[in-house]
């Protein structure tokens, strides 16, 4: 074998308590996101957390196995490659979990946890349980009770509004003084119009409201004229 450190004079317990301690951190991380109804779950964060610490394993593996060669030797060994792959290779990873729907984004928290599940992992596989352990709770802590601080926090809503109607002048302006009379303001906005239906097409992303405004705008648009659909989420 060829690895500097055992446990109790066992390389495969040491090896053992790694592989436990990481897939118990990515677990209990794994256990809150599936608690939420995340794509990355329960097994996703386990897997992440153990293949880290299999690969920061194999990484002191190799230099270990080699350092018979000399700095005279062809073969060259930088052991932080492979974590620094690790690191680069989990964005993909965390980039299939991130959904965008709109003005909003989605994902974003689970994609982080999976990154950071990855750095516990290589904490561990290093033998830094100290290091991995402090983070392990600092994670769960912000996981479960950050969130409990969001309906705290002033911040801006995004509402996306589609709204189809029959192509006809005046209607831009009118949507315009729904939208100043309850101090709302259009961040971005698309029209088409469509001649062989005549219809007129706009979407809008709405910002600076301090509640869910969607259903209160749906009701007043609607009685405008020519108005046939009204889409918003």
């Amino acid at each position: 074998m060829f690895f500097g450190t055992t446990l109790l004079g066992s390389v495969e317990l040491d090896i053992t308590v790694k592989l436990l301690l990481a897939a118990l951190a990515g677990g209990l991380i794994g256990l809150e996101r599936e608690s939420h109804g995340r794509p990355a779950g329960l097994r996703t964060n386990l897997l992440v957390a153990v293949g880290s610490c299999v690969m920061v394993i194999i990484s002191e593996t190799f230099h270990l196995k080699y350092a018979m060669f000399g700095v005279d030797s062809a073969l060259r060994l930088d052991p932080s490659r492979v974590a620094a792959q690790i690191v680069t290779g989990i964005g993909f990873i965390g980039a299939g979990v991130i959904l965008k729907e709109g003005a909003s984004v989605r994902g974003l928290t689970t994609a982080a946890s999976l990154w950071t599940v990855a750095g516990l992992g290589m904490a561990f596989g290093m033998g830094f349980y100290s290091l991995g352990t402090i983070a392990t709770l600092l994670v769960l802590v912000s996981l479960n009770f950050l969130k409990k601080l969001d309906p705290m926090i002033k911040k801006d809503r995004f509402l996306t509004l589609a709204v189809t109607a029959v192509n006809r002048e005046g209607l831009l302006d009118e949507l315009q003084e729904i939208f100043a009379a309850r101090k709302l303001q259009v961040s971005d906005i698309s029209s088409h119009v469509d001649l062989v239906t005549g219809e007129l097409f706009y979407q809008m992303i709405i910002t600076q409201q301090q509640k869910r405004i969607g259903h209160e705008l749906t009701i007043v648009i609607k009685q405008l004229e020519g108005i046939k659909k009204i889409h918003y989420h």
